[in-house]
């Protein structure tokens, strides 16, 4: 039987409802997809919302960052956490200026976070994170010492609850609008990373990782 998110006040969508998506495995794939997210929380009744790296483990999201962070010292402390993860994958050009749209996935994640403190944890949870930004790219540099490791907070954000809303397909225009001498259509998204620039400060000629070259497909 297949896992869902059990819909409350929370994850429930409500306007778009039938791009509502609270398929345990669905919403991990989106989340599994990228390592961009970013975090809604309030610090003293003023909300703020923070772009950070993550990755997911099992159902937590590992987020980290310097032990002086507002919004690391919040959630340790039992703030209430909102992660949300967005993807777009194109532009939905309409006939009519009201319906244009894009299609995309995104995710919003609700819960609460706990500290990460033991260093063989913190380090298998920092690698995690770069996994997902680069895999392989672990393996290529210098790892983390104990002095970056004590400066460094790790939290594992629980998703206790989560919903995602997808967006598919071509523009929806209005049946009359059918007929007009318009393009429309879908201009397709993708992230395009270009070649890479060597540090000024490499010590001579160093060649281009493994990792950055899978990743480039070259």
């Amino acid at each position: 039987m297949e896992q869902i998110f059990e819909k409350n006040s929370k994850n429930k969508v409500v306007r778009g409802a039938k791009r509502a998506v609270y398929e345990k495995d669905k919403v991990f794939e989106i989340l599994d997809s990228g390592f961009l997210c970013h975090i809604s929380f309030v610090m003293n009744e003023q909300p703020f919302i923070i772009p950070t790296a993550y990755a997911r483990m099992g159902d937590e999201i590992i987020i980290h960052g310097s032990n002086k962070s507002r919004m690391l010292e919040v959630l340790e402390k039992g703030g209430e956490a909102c992660v949300c993860v967005t993807h777009l994958d194109g532009l939905v050009l309409a006939r009519s200026a009201m319906h244009h749209s894009v299609n995309y996935r995104s995710v919003v994640v609700f819960g609460k976070a706990r500290e990460i403190t033991n260093f063989d944890e913190k380090n298998e949870a920092l690698f995690k994170v770069m996994e997902q930004m680069l895999p392989g790219r672990w393996e290529e540099i210098r790892q983390p010492n104990e002095k970056e490791l004590q400066v460094t907070k790790v939290l594992a954000i629980k998703i206790e609850t989560a919903s995602a809303k997808v967006r598919m397909g071509p523009p929806v225009d209005d049946k009359e609008d059918y007929e007009l001498p318009y393009w429309a259509g879908v201009v397709p998204t993708y992230n395009n990373y270009k070649r890479p620039l060597s540090d000024p400060e490499l010590p001579g000629i160093v060649e281009v990782p493994s990792s950055v070259k899978t990743l480039l497909n070259i």
